[in-house]
């Protein structure tokens, strides 16, 4: 059938089988120099997003000394900003499959932006706390809503390393973050490391004006003249950097396999898709519950419990932060070989063992955390970075986005949690408890892929979720 057929009501006749055109005309197209662009604009803004999320564990000692912060406030002022990014990424998911994923990207990183530069007039922890949930908003919003859009580009062959390599942006972000962080903060201060991160706010404006929206998205919604033009633009880019015509696009699935459900949470909930919703659920939760669980709280038990300065605190503290970089380039590169599934169970399985032997055998030194925490967040950051490519894959394009909302609020849910359950451990100075609490919830993620996790390897995107 065309995708450009006209159609009185603006609705197509069939929007399953039009989404399916589309998609089939994405399978053609090779990755070249334009996907190459487009992934790097919409990765500076995951990098800044990822380089503001962080920052707050990097200036935390600094703020409790400022403001004789207790432990209690402590805390508040660590989590506030996952409140907000949690209910940003239910909210953000909805909104962009409602009115598209351009649009919602460009508005949270100018709002993120923002946010910034009102922390850097904070003077008392309560208007600190007020931009940093309004930030969280914008963070959590934008995150899932880009994972969702790099996936909708990309075609099947080697959509992993394509997806994963973007993802990357992420953990080098959170990189960059600690690196400047734990140069910056002891020289400058705190408010200098949000000023500095306020500056890309201007890519809001490249990403509005530049970046085409991805046309699966008014296909599912039966638009195919919204669909057409985004969809004619992005050919003619990929066709003329190669400089060779496309090949004809291979014939889409038959409609009789595909379903045209109504999207939003019911559907999510039901049928096929329930259980995939709850599993990665569950893995989004349990992996970022253990992630930040440890990187929330480590220059302060490098201080508190060791007696290190705050030099060699953030020191050590980005040494983990740069191990689990080089976890996310090695899934990046084999997750097509070795699967979604096999990848997240390893990783999560992997990351259990090295906090249980942590917590077991060498709690008793800074040296044997800082090896340790370092080995965990190889494999965890590994298994993290999967889910952004895992999750899209495993939902419809009318729901794709708000699907990967839910992981994302999972996320929050265990970013929130996990450091508030180490923190209350480690008040009674049960360090190398901490650490086993961590190995319990990273095993009980990789049982979970296990027992229910279906793999998507290989496979086109209306194929695995029609």
């Amino acid at each position: 059938m065309t995708i450009d057929a006209p159609h009185a009501a603006g609705r197509h006749p069939d929007t399953a089988a039009l989404a399916a055109a589309i998609g089939a005309r994405f399978e053609r197209l090779p990755l070249c120099r334009w996907h190459v662009i487009v992934r790097l604009a919409i990765g500076a803004v995951t990098f800044f997003e990822a380089f503001d999320q962080l920052l707050i564990a990097y200036a935390l000692p600094q703020l409790r000394a400022e403001w004789h912060l207790g432990t209690g406030q402590t805390t508040a002022l660590m989590t506030v900003g996952s409140v907000g990014m949690l209910a940003g990424a239910l909210l953000s998911g909805r909104l962009a499959d409602r009115v598209g994923r351009v649009k919602v990207i460009a508005v949270c990183i100018g709002v993120s932006s923002l946010c910034n530069l009102a922390l850097t007039l904070c003077t008392s922890p309560a208007p600190f706390m007020t931009a940093r949930f309004v930030q969280g908003l914008a963070i959590g919003g934008e995150v899932p809503v880009a994972a969702t859009f790099i996936a909708e580009i990309t075609r099947t062959h080697q959509r992993g390393r394509f997806v994963l390599l973007y993802e990357l942006v992420f953990p080098a972000g959170l990189t960059a973050g600690a690196l400047l962080a734990s140069w910056l903060g002891p020289l400058l201060g705190w408010r200098w490391m949000f000023a500095l991160a306020a500056l890309p706010g201007v890519l809001c404006l490249v990403i509005a004006r530049y970046v085409p929206e991805s046309p699966r998205w008014p296909a599912a919604h039966g638009r195919p003249r919204q669909a057409r033009d985004p969809r004619a633009a992005i050919e003619e880019k990929v066709e003329t950097t190669p400089g060779d015509p496309l090949p004809d696009p291979a014939p889409a699935a038959p409609a009789a396999h595909r379903t045209e459900g109504a999207g939003g949470l019911r559907e999510l909930f039901s049928g096929r898709y329930r259980t995939r919703t709850l599993v990665v659920g569950v893995l989004w939760f349990t992996g970022y519950f253990v992630n930040y669980g440890i990187t929330s709280w480590l220059p302060t038990i490098y201080g508190t419990r060791f007696g290190l300065d705050l030099s060699t605190a953030l020191g050590y503290s980005t040494v983990t932060s740069c191990a689990g970089l080089v976890g996310c380039l090695a899934v990046a590169l084999t997750v097509d070989r070795a699967g979604r599934r096999r990848t997240v169970i390893w990783c999560l399985g992997a990351s259990a063992l090295a906090l249980l032997l942590l917590g077991l055998l060498s709690g008793g030194s800074a040296i044997g955390v800082l090896v340790w925490t370092s080995l965990a967040s190889v494999f965890l950051f590994g298994a993290n970075i999967c889910l952004y490519l895992y999750t899209p894959e495993l939902f419809p394009t009318r729901m794709r986005a708000l699907g990967s909302s839910i992981g994302g609020a999972l996320n929050r849910v265990g970013v929130i949690l996990g450091p508030i359950v180490v923190g209350a451990v480690y008040a009674d100075g049960a360090l190398g408890t901490v650490f086993v609490t961590l190995a319990v919830v990273a095993l009980a993620g990789s049982l979970t892929a296990a027992a229910g996790a279906e793999e998507t390897s290989g496979q086109r995107l209306e194929d695995v979720a029609p």
